[in-house]
């Protein structure tokens, strides 16, 4: 491959980045989940138990699906048609959402498209991760990885102020800009913010041209798709090889506890500040602002710090400084900061909240970008996509647990703030696992 093809294919996968993030960022966390919690549904506690339990439903199809198919995958080299499937499902799902009209009922179609498109992002991104280690040498494999994680955050930031600026209404009908949304939709009907879906499958089939251009497969692909069967013997194999790569199983076992307290807090993040603080979809679109631009510089970041240390020192402090923010946002409310109340009024909460947000959005971006390095790092050679697949196995088999956890326990407790505790425990027992995780990783 000359060095002009491999600029284009790096440019080309971290466009994935770019154009996938904006589930995340409009529709999971800081548009459509506040939207929901507040239109949709008008009960906040009801919202977040039941928003919980779908996110949840959705990891568990996740966790039964991704290993199967990277072994497939890894098998027939097959990784572009799968990642063009999922595409398909992702922008359906996005689009779908459009149909979230105020108070509708029942909602399980709403939550059946939105998860739908979920399982297309998270699986479209299982194939496209799996092609990091042919992007260059080990020692750079980091910075790419950061760099493209950096270049989703500017993606997802794009797309919040557009939809901030010229769409999402407030309680009174405007938008951030002041101004009626955009091509005379009606914000009595919370048009304006149900075009998030339809916004968000756009901004992807847009800027998904690069990678399907530029970006090739690097081995011969058979021309039959991998029966089920092989790919189960495949994944059979290494996972009877476990025992025998203990700080590959610990590193699995981690990554499944952060990344899904994360997942936790980047879902129930606005819907939180929804319901405790009574902020507006305008206001946490701000908050949604100000963390991913920190996510942005702090992927970028590490990245860098990643190619000079290793990805495991970068993992260990960005899960501590997650565990220690997530403990400070059950102390926050309208009357009070770190349990010390405020006077009435304060702007003190709305602030705290908002520089929580910006170390959530900072070790969260870098601690993302660091674990896939990370995984490139522990996994065998030749199961590349197996192997994130039992990643992202790693990360679904529970990840019904931090929404599930949440909804139960916001739902036992009738509080919020009650309800987030959970995410404590889940970063807790990821740091203690990291201790077994080798930094270079182990032979297979």
């Amino acid at each position: 491959m000359t060095d002009i093809a491999l600029r284009r294919r790096v440019r080309g996968w971290m466009m994935f980045d770019f154009a996938s993030q904006p589930y995340n960022t409009l529709l999971l966390t800081f548009i459509f989940g506040p939207y929901f919690a507040s239109a949709v549904m008008d009960d906040p506690v009801r919202a977040q138990s039941t928003f919980g339990f779908a996110v949840g439903l959705a990891g568990v199809v996740m966790a039964l699906g991704a290993p199967v198919l990277g072994a497939m995958a890894d098998a027939s080299g097959r990784h572009l048609a799968w990642i063009k499937l999922f595409s398909a499902l992702y922008v359906l799902g996005a689009a779908s959402l459009w149909f979230a009209v105020p108070l509708a009922d029942p909602v399980w179609p709403i939550l059946l498209v939105f998860c739908a498109g979920l399982v297309g992002m998270e699986f479209a991104t299982i194939f496209t991760n799996a092609m990091l280690p042919a992007l260059g040498p080990r020692e750079e494999i980091g910075r790419i990885s950061g760099s493209g994680w950096a270049l989703g955050y500017v993606g997802g930031v794009l797309a919040l102020v557009l939809m901030l600026g010229f769409f999402a209404e407030n309680a009174v009908g405007t938008t951030l800009l002041g101004r009626p949304p955009a091509f005379g939709l009606d914000p009595d009907t919370r048009a304006g913010t149900r075009f998030v879906g339809p916004f968000t499958a756009l901004w992807y089939v847009v800027f998904m041209v690069p990678f399907f251009l530029w970006v090739r497969p690097v081995r011969p692909v058979a021309r039959t798709v991998t029966p089920v069967r092989v790919a189960l013997a495949r994944l059979g194999q290494t996972l009877r090889s476990l025992p025998r790569r203990p700080g590959f199983a610990a590193y699995l076992g981690a990554s499944m506890l952060y990344r899904d307290a994360l997942n936790g807090l980047y879902t129930f993040g606005g819907i939180y500040t929804a319901g405790v603080l009574g902020w507006s979809v305008v206001d946490i679109g701000v908050f949604g602002i100000l963390a991913a631009v920190t996510g942005a510089i702090a992927a970028w970041a590490g990245g860098r710090a990643d190619r000079a240390r290793g990805p495991k020192p970068v993992i260990v402090a960005c899960v501590a400084i997650l565990l220690t923010v997530s403990l400070i946002v059950v102390t926050v409310t309208p009357g009070a900061v770190l349990l010390i109340p405020v006077a009435q009024g304060s702007p003190l909460p709305d602030v705290a909240f908002y520089v929580l947000g910006a170390l959530i959005g900072g070790a969260g971006g870098a601690l993302q970008a660091s674990s896939r390095t990370m995984l490139v790092r522990v996994v065998a050679p030749g199961h590349v996509t197996e192997g994130f697949g039992l990643y992202a196995l790693a990360g679904k088999a529970t990840a019904f647990l931090a929404p599930v956890l949440i909804g139960a326990v916001t739902l036992a407790s009738g509080s919020q703030q009650i309800g987030i505790l959970p995410i404590v425990g889940l970063f807790t027992l990821g740091l203690i696992l990291l201790v077994w995780v080798k930094p270079e990783g182990e032979p297979a």
